[in-house]
């Protein structure tokens, strides 16, 4: 299918769009509304998303066409977001962002009202999954497809009661236990047989993607659970023509590895170490706190040099590099996450240097706009008639979801790159390859 022809092709984004979030009343959900809301009264500025403050280059540099990225691509507009999802406590979204403090009340009380009326549903957990947590808004049903038809019936009633044209789902709930893909993920014939039989290996998350897609509705994985990284994810996805997207939310130090590693490779310096702790005192830092939940997410962190630095390609530089992740839950220093990164390199003649990085970040304050944009993305891709696995949103996960054929691609520049050239491909706008040599020669 040509581009032009794909750009025609786009539905408009017509009528509410749903948001349906999985752990609406964690942290990064409930800063993610009340960011989402101050930013439609004209609030705030809505600092760190492509969508909302990102431009895109066309054509020629001389040409110096640079539109803003919303008014480029045809995205749903804030004003059309409903939100509505599921949650371990009752607590409505004030109550729940007071309880995470990450916004100062002079941020949310303007916005009171409006976080005070999204309450959460009853949600599916599974204790095995998630040791450190446990609450009492949960869902009665004992099986598996029970519970898949329990969401439905929840999305199904938000979209009579709220009026959407369409809806997203995307999980900001917790990291799950640490599992490797077993022959009931294998297929969507072995997954629905597994559902029949309550299989273990079939975590809420999972149950969560499953309604969604066969619901006709995205999903995004906020989380580096397996969920839809899954043959029969994606083999569900291709067949109800829906949009998936994953894993684990791109925020804070590895967002800085994602920057720094392609740098020291560009300039071909040698690594032989890096060591990274961080100290984290919210909810999350609590579930990862249980061996099993930190073992998923050391996986997701431990991948990113490997594929970066490609260590067959340049053994001498990167072959027995020494890598280390650690996450501490340290209570007093709640959502305001702090990664220690020690960094030993060497350059010419083989001289040591150090590198030292303390990123004193807010968790949430990074990933409430990557939400944000892979909401509006994945209905974009959905209106799109892109199903299955959207690599081109790499550029927003830790680790991203690409075909069982391929590598997964790290380098945020590159990951940057593929995105906006999928947008330029979309709008019937040509490629930017960065080249230039016809700025200087008649080719």
């Amino acid at each position: 299918m040509s581009a032009m022809k794909r750009k025609d092709e786009i539905q408009k984004a017509e009528g509410g769009l749903g948001v349906l979030i999985p752990g609406l009343g964690g942290a990064v959900s409930t800063t993610f509304l009340a960011g989402v809301e101050a930013v439609r009264r004209g609030l705030a500025l809505p600092v760190g998303s492509l969508t909302q403050m990102g431009t895109v280059r066309l054509g020629k540099r001389y040409e110096y066409r640079t539109p803003p990225l919303r008014e480029f691509v045809p995205l749903a507009c804030l004003d059309d977001l409903v939100f509505g999802g599921w949650d371990l406590f009752p607590d409505n979204c004030y109550q729940a962002a007071v309880q995470a403090r990450v916004l100062e009340p002079h941020h949310l009380e303007p916005v009171k009202s409006f976080l005070e009326a999204v309450t959460p549903w009853p949600a599916v957990f599974d204790k095995g999954f998630v040791k450190n947590l446990e609450g009492p808004h949960v869902k009665g049903e004992g099986s598996h497809l029970e519970l898949v038809e329990a969401i439905k019936a929840d999305v199904e009633e938000f979209r009579r009661t709220r009026g959407t044209a369409r809806c997203v789902m995307v999980w900001c709930g917790s990291t799950e236990a640490y599992l490797k893909p077993a022959e009931v993920h294998a297929s969507l014939s072995a997954f629905e047989a597994g559902l029949r039989a309550n299989h273990p290996a079939i975590s809420p998350s999972m149950l969560y993607a499953y309604a969604a897609v066969t619901s006709g509705i995205p999903f995004i994985n906020g989380a580096p659970n397996l969920t839809v990284d899954i043959p029969a994810m994606v083999e569900l996805a291709n067949e109800h023509r829906v949009p998936i997207a994953g894993k684990d939310l791109k925020t804070g130090q590895t967002l800085l590895k994602t920057i720094l590693g392609p740098g020291l490779k560009a300039r071909m310096l040698g690594l032989t170490g890096w060591y990274s702790t961080n100290i984290l005192g919210n909810r999350d830092g609590m579930v990862l706190d249980d061996r099993d939940s930190f073992k998923t997410k050391e996986e997701s962190k431990l991948s990113v040099l490997e594929t970066i630095l490609q260590p067959q390609l340049y053994p001498e530089l990167y072959g027995n590099f020494y890598h280390k992740v650690v996450i501490n839950y340290y209570p007093p220093r709640g959502d305001n996450k702090e990664g220690w990164d020690c960094i030993d390199i060497f350059g010419w003649l083989g001289y040591p240097m150090q590198i030292k990085v303390d990123f004193l970040c807010r968790d949430s304050i990074l990933a409430a706009p990557l939400v944000l944009d892979l909401v509006l993305f994945l209905d974009l891709a959905q209106r799109a008639a892109m199903p299955g696995i959207q690599e081109w949103l790499s550029f927003y996960f830790k680790s991203p979801q690409c075909a069982v054929n391929l590598y997964p691609e790290h380098d945020l520049f590159i990951q940057l790159m593929k995105l906006k050239n999928t947008l330029r491909y979309l709008m019937g706008e040509e490629q930017i390859t960065h080249l230039g040599l016809d700025y200087y020669y008649d080719l």
